[in-house]
């Protein structure tokens, strides 16, 4: 090694960390999806052709693609991959998110009570479907509506059990809120097979054409399906959230992103307080009047395209207002103009 070489590294490490976030990519939003579908939608519409490989990311996804304003990654899918994904991103030293805002932009089942195909929903709670002991119901005790039981405890619906504190996420409620003001009018895409399939179901909500709203979302790597999970799922976020929470999507991965994104936030790599939460109904989470929950989770409801279209189109009116708007957003979250 040289003199030279010598002295800048050793020059290099006396400087402050700010002075040398000066040289990273700062994007302003970055957005996290969970597979290509889901990515797509993004890199056709915007100019992101730079690209910031990332040491731990996916084969399939080794990259952010960038413009100067926002970066858009790939997780894949489940909570394996979404946690290690977005810890190898927040926690590198080949970007700097300590001002960006985060929006998870992705598909879900959705309650038709709560949605439809095609609707977009900003999460206010993220609800951890598993972090549970789970008996099955052919071997539960006579008296038992359910072999589902908190952890830590004896018998459903039992109190003081114990946690791995990864259950329950409450997002800024004020992001949260300008989110669903800023995109609450965005034109959404739908199709004529998703309004076919949605009128099989006999609430309003499902009936009706997409929309957006605000609502909270629940993971878990088990894609599960069927009317009477749904109603465990259901009591589980009203639990968690002291009735506060309206059960509206299901994901796989949501819970698992935020707690590498709150490991990120405590070693000071990004704000906890910038993250959204979208996520876009591309099936109902349960059957229809008259149908098998078998047939329901085969089914090919129409609601894909809207669904990945829909996550970019309100996750993009979000993201375009913080980036066209930055010094009011600059500092955080403004209020309403």
């Amino acid at each position: 090694m040289s003199m030279k070489s010598a002295a800048l590294i050793a020059t290099t490490a006396l400087l402050p960390m700010a002075a040398l976030s000066q040289e990273l990519p700062d994007p302003k939003v970055l957005v996290i999806t969970m597979f290509d579908g889901e990515t797509q939608p993004w890199l056709d519409n915007l100019d992101l052709s730079e690209e910031i490989a990332i040491p731990g990311l996916p084969e399939s996804a080794p990259a952010l693609s960038c413009n100067d304003d926002l970066c858009v990654m790939t997780t894949t899918m489940g909570f394996a991959n979404a946690a290690s994904s977005v810890a190898a991103v927040a926690l590198s030293d080949r970007v700097d998110l300590r001002d960006s805002y985060v929006l998870v932009a992705g598909i879900a089942g959705v309650d038709p009570e709560e949605g439809t195909l095609g609707s977009a929903h900003w999460a206010r709670y993220v609800v951890d479907a598993g972090l549970r002991h789970l008996i099955d119901p052919r071997e539960i005790p006579e008296t038992w509506e359910s072999g589902s039981l908190a952890l830590g405890t004896s018998e459903p619906g039992g109190e003081d059990g114990w946690t791995a504190g990864t259950e329950l996420y409450e997002l800024n409620a004020d992001l949260t809120q300008r989110a669903l003001e800023i995109t609450k009018d965005t034109e959404l895409a739908d199709s004529e097979q998703a309004a076919e399939y949605r009128a099989t179901y006999t609430a309003e909500t499902a009936q009706g054409a997409p929309f957006v709203s605000a609502c909270d979302t629940l993971s878990a790597d088990t894609y599960w399906h069927g009317a009477i999970i749904a109603k465990e799922m259901e009591n589980r976020v009203a639990r968690l959230t002291g009735g506060n929470g309206v059960y509206c999507t299901s994901q796989m991965e949501d819970n698992a992103t935020l707690a590498a994104l709150e490991r990120a936030a405590q070693a000071g790599k990004i704000d906890f307080d910038r993250i959204a939460v979208l996520r876009t109904a591309s099936n109902f989470d349960r059957q229809a009047e008259g149908q098998t929950a078998a047939e329901s989770l085969g089914a090919d409801s129409g609601g894909f395209g809207p669904a990945t279209e829909n996550a970019f189109r309100v996750g993009n009116a979000l993201a375009q207002e913080i980036v066209s708007n930055w010094e009011a957003w600059a500092d955080g979250v403004p209020k309403e103009n």
